[in-house]
């Protein structure tokens, strides 16, 4: 038993020997966080990628490593918590990071790669400008237009001040890569603060750091993304994106519902009919068209208030670009699905978009339209 047990042992000692994979290295402390779980994980294209984790000790040090990247730099982030660090990683590197709870977002150190440190700078800025739009939209004593004209200042600056000095200064790094990418929550909701789809003076945003990141890594699937997108937005027109659907005949009654089942961002499956109970709220959309802001912000004030009650929201997007339904959804507290085949538009005979359907808790459709109209909370509370 001993001589099989030192063989197997044997053979488990060759193996990793004979793991040559390129790794990096992240190391350091987090003070103030003893018993506290320390994640680390990958951003990917696809989503967040957990990688590994550890229990922080009394000092609060901790080392991780993992495969390098191959083809281009890679982002990955720390977390504690609420808590993040996100970096870059180039190739074989070690880094260090030093931080300290309760605001390790901020208060932190990182040496290894100078990209982190541009990406250190991004973020926290980020933050910054988010609490000052987060303070505005809490403030009573402002007028809603005073509002709008505040925070679409505030991001007007911000723009301007990530475009200067982070993306045409260097778009071939990868803090440019990640300040062209970022995101900000406002009154509308969780939006992209370059988006090229709906905004032509951002297109030259994303462009550019296309065109740097073409030149060196062709082939890497985030270079992909970004000349998609630069492509995307300069055949966008400034009208909003109205997709029509030929469907032949009606497939769906005015009483009772077909199934539906649909993947979300991870590939997870989510069938209408195991909402029953609930009331929801199907909707038909695309990310990408113009509207598509102000009708996440209507629909998030919807499911804030009634959600408790037994609202839900099933949201079905038509999006070409699967990686920009993934960004944009990401957020979202309610489900959020993609379709490709046309199959559920064609069951639903949905013919323009926008379009949604309301569901009473015994999954039968009471309510169908092109349009947020205002009665729609009406209905909805009736069947709450």
């Amino acid at each position: 038993m001993k001589k099989t047990f030192s063989l197997i042992a044997a053979g488990a000692f060759m193996l990793a020997s004979c793991d040559n994979t390129p790794k990096f290295q992240v190391t350091g402390t987090i003070e103030n966080a003893q018993d506290s779980m320390l994640y680390f994980a990958q951003s990917t294209l696809d989503g967040i990628q957990h990688l590994d984790s550890v229990k922080l000790g009394a000092d609060g040090s901790f080392s991780f490593k993992a495969a390098a990247p191959v083809g281009c730099p890679d982002f990955y982030l720390l977390r504690v918590g609420d808590h993040i660090i996100h970096f870059s990683v180039d190739s074989i590197e070690t880094m260090s990071v030093k931080a300290k709870l309760p605001s390790m977002e901020k208060d932190y150190t990182i040496e290894g790669n100078e990209s982190s440190k541009k990406i250190k700078e991004i973020s926290v800025m980020q933050q910054q400008v988010q609490a000052r739009l987060v303070e505005i939209e809490k403030n009573e004593d402002m007028l809603p237009g005073d509002k709008v004209d505040s925070i679409e200042s505030i991001i007007a600056n911000y723009k301007e001040r990530i475009k200067q000095g982070y993306i045409f200064t260097d778009p071939l790094s990868a803090a440019a890569y990640y300040a062209v990418c970022q995101s900000l929550t406002d009154l509308r909701g969780t939006f992209m603060l370059f988006n090229p789809l709906n905004d032509r003076t951002d297109v030259k945003c994303y462009a550019t750091v296309a065109t740097a990141w073409d030149g060196f890594y062709p082939d890497a699937p985030r270079t992909q993304q970004l000349c998609n997108m630069a492509i995307k937005g300069m055949n966008n027109t400034a009208q909003p994106q109205q997709k029509v659907l030929n469907v032949d005949g009606s497939k769906v009654a005015e009483t009772g519902i077909i199934d539906i089942n649909l993947p979300d961002i991870n590939s997870n499956l989510h069938s209408i009919r195991d909402l029953k109970g609930k009331v929801v709220l199907i909707d038909f959309t695309v990310y990408a068209a113009k509207e598509s802001a102000e009708r996440t912000r209507l629909m998030r004030s919807l499911y804030e208030k009634y959600h408790a009650q037994g609202f839900e929201i099933y949201q079905i997007s038509l999006d070409e670009d699967v990686h920009f339904w993934k960004f944009s959804c990401e957020n979202l507290p309610w489900v959020c699905v993609h379709e490709t085949d046309g199959s559920a538009t064609s069951i639903y005979n949905v013919v323009n978009l926008p379009t949604f359907f309301l569901v009473n808790r015994n999954n039968e459709i009471v309510l169908r339209s092109d349009f947020m109209e205002g009665t729609l909370e009406d209905n909805l509370k009736k069947l709450l």
